[in-house]
């Protein structure tokens, strides 16, 4: 048995160490309200590191992570297969110039392309930067067919979010996101999302490129029917346009497909990839068909750091983890757990309306106000985000269990039944309000 001296010694210890790190916990706060940007509204929990589906704070807390670092953590965190190759290439060669070529952009773009039936990929930074380069790769390709010099339109829909640089914020809708940065980038026109009619009264001669997300999340997790996209096709192909997928947060496996496009009639011309790819690397893609694709030539576009060693070798290490272990054999499964679980809370709390969503990707929409409940689930040790004021999104990793999905489903069920429920779901708030409180997506 220890002595009352050593009981003594220890529990001094535990003070000094809670102390020290309190001072420390503060300053790191202190630091982040004095030098960062105020551009998102976060709480004071500093998250030290993960592991699995679970993140662990700075008391050593634990949470169970139903929205993955939004849509970025498709393996969790600390995979093995990726800190083996994150640790190996760090100590090789982080980054090396794109006027030479690295061991990994090739092999990575064979297995996109694979993956996609799509012919060559340009790697980017980001989603964002992704989106861009499909639209500059959208108009060079319109501008050197006969007549080109007119096809300078874009068609984008109704709820898009594309990202917040200038050309991708301009074919993004809501007005909450748009009119603070207003003059943008002109010759944008919205479709309604999956109106038909809307589409083909709009597709025209001018137009170069109509940009799609088969699953909106940002915009609600809503899926874009197989006649949408279909006509969307044909309408491409008549007037000599492409059809781009934005695949940033629905692709590369999460809805238990390789891409939400694959359970749709017919191929896009350009997709745009980017959060899961390399692990939470930064790392985005541009894959396109050949006959687009040639329209880029050397000096037309670039990237400094898209597509460097460290980010392609963990991109590669993610696709054949993904292929090696089935584990969109896995994101099926429990996505169709979660889902049957959340249509039965849908059946025991009247203020939920409808539940959405396909693998991994999955809405609760609420006719009452969502941010008390997600604050309620950090309270529980569950993180998931609103989205639309009303839509409850859930973005967890690949490699979710079905012990989790029960967890997870466990916690969602205390959490509608404790959080004390708002009168309704407000109204939309104005541009200048809204941008000040923007969720971080891109």
């Amino acid at each position: 048995m220890k002595s009352d001296a050593m009981k003594t010694k220890i529990a001094k210890s535990k003070k000094k160490n809670a102390a020290s790190s309190g001072a420390a916990q503060k300053s790191v706060l202190r630091d982040a309200s004095r030098h960062l940007m105020n551009t998102y509204r976060r709480s004071d929990i500093i998250f030290t590191h993960g592991r699995g589906c679970y993140l662990f704070d700075q008391n050593g807390r634990k949470y169970l992570d139903f929205l993955g670092g939004i849509a970025v953590n498709a393996l969790g965190y600390s995979h093995p297969d990726l800190v083996k190759v994150i640790r190996r290439e760090a100590g090789r060669a982080v980054h090396v110039s794109n006027l030479f070529l690295n061991p990994f952009q090739g092999p990575l773009a064979a297995k996109l392309a694979k993956w996609s039936h799509m012919d060559r990929v340009f790697f980017t930074n980001s989603g964002a930067e992704a989106v861009e380069t499909a639209l500059k790769l959208a108009r060079i390709a319109a501008k050197k067919k006969p007549g080109g010099a007119t096809k300078t339109r874009f068609l984008a829909l109704e709820h898009s979010f594309h990202g917040r640089t200038l050309g991708a914020l301009s074919i993004t809708h809501p007005v909450k996101y748009r009119e603070p940065f207003e003059p943008l980038i002109p010759g944008v026109d919205f479709v309604r999302f999956n109106d038909v009619a809307d589409l083909e009264s709009k597709f025209t001669d001018e137009v170069c490129a109509i940009v799609i997300e088969p699953i909106q999340g940002e915009g609600g997790i809503y899926p874009v029917t197989d006649a949408f996209w279909k006509r969307s096709r044909e309408l491409a192909a008549q007037h000599g346009a492409v059809l781009i997928a934005d695949e940033i947060q629905c692709g590369l496996g999460r809805t238990g497909k390789a891409f939400a496009y694959q359970r749709l009639t017919g191929l896009p011309d350009i997709v745009v990839l980017a959060k899961p790819l390399a692990g939470g690397l930064p790392l985005g893609a541009v894959l396109a068909r050949e006959a687009v694709a040639a329209s880029f030539s050397p000096g037309l576009h670039g990237s400094t750091f898209g597509g460097g060693p460290l980010t392609c070798a963990t991109g590669l290490a993610f696709l054949e983890t993904v292929e090696r272990k089935n584990i969109l054999a896995n994101v099926r499964a429990r996505g169709a757990e979660l889902k049957a679980g959340l249509k039965k809370l849908a059946v025991k709390f009247d203020f939920i309306r409808e539940v959405r969503g396909e693998g991994l990707i999955l809405g609760l929409d609420l006719d009452v106000d969502g941010a008390p409940y997600v604050a309620e689930a950090l309270k529980q040790g569950l993180l998931i985000n609103c989205t639309h004021e009303h839509i409850l999104r859930f973005l967890p990793p690949f490699i979710l269990t079905a012990r989790q999905v029960k967890e997870g489903l466990s916690k969602i069920e205390s959490v509608l039944a404790q959080t004390e429920r708002p009168a309704k779901s407000p109204a939309a708030p104005s541009a200048t309000a809204a941008a000040q409180s923007l969720a971080a997506a891109r």
